[in-house]
C-alpha cells in the first residue's frame, strides 16, 4: 500500500469530503423524519416526503458512506498512519460502525415511511436526529486529536 503514499493528501480529501456528505445526510434526513411524521399518511405532503427521503438516501447518503469507508480504509492501510495498538484508532472506528448502524436504521425507517407506517412518535425521530451528532463528536476527537496514544 506504500504505492498509494503520494496520493495520501488526495485521498484525505476525498475522505473528508465523503464524510461531509454523509454527515449532512445523517443530520438531515432523521429532521425530515420528524416533519414527516407530522402529517398524515397518503397525503400528497406524505408523499413529497417520501421522495426527499429517498433520494436522500440513495443519490447522497448512502454513496457519500460507501466513498467514506472505501478512502478511510484506504488511508487506514497505508504504512505509518495508524498506532494499532491505540485505543483512540479503535473508538473511532466502533464509532464508525454505529454510525453506519444509525444509517441503517435510517434506511428502515425511510421504508416504513414509504409504505405510510407510522411505528414511532415525532419525539423518537427528534432524538434520533441528535445520535449523529454524538457519534460525530467523538470521531473527530479521535482523530484529530487522538487521544488515550499513551
Amino acid at each position: 500500500m506504500s504505492a498509494l503514499m503520494p496520493w495520501f493528501p488526495w485521498l484525505k480529501v476525498l475522505h473528508i469530503l465523503a464524510f461531509t456528505s454523509w454527515m449532512a445526510g445523517n443530520f438531515y434526513l432523521p429532521r425530515l423524519f420528524v416533519y414527516h411524521s407530522q402529517v398524515a399518511p397518503g397525503t400528497d405532503e406524505s408523499a413529497r416526503f417520501q421522495i426527499m427521503e429517498r433520494r436522500l438516501l440513495r443519490a447522497i447518503m448512502t454513496p457519500a458512506m460507501i466513498v467514506t469507508l472505501l478512502s478511510g480504509g484506504l488511508l487506514a492501510s497505508l504504512p505509518g498512519l495508524i498506532d494499532w495498538s491505540a485505543p483512540w484508532w479503535w473508538i473511532k472506528l466502533v464509532t464508525v460502525l454505529l454510525l453506519c448502524g444509525f444509517h441503517g436504521f435510517c434506511a428502515r425507517w425511510r421504508r416504513e415511511f414509504a409504505a405510510d407506517q407510522r411505528l414511532h412518535q415525532e419525539r423518537f425521530y427528534r432524538i434520533a436526529n441528535e445520535v449523529p451528532t454524538l457519534l460525530m463528536v467523538v470521531i473527530v476527537i479521535m482523530i484529530v486529536a487522538r487521544p488515550f496514544s499513551g
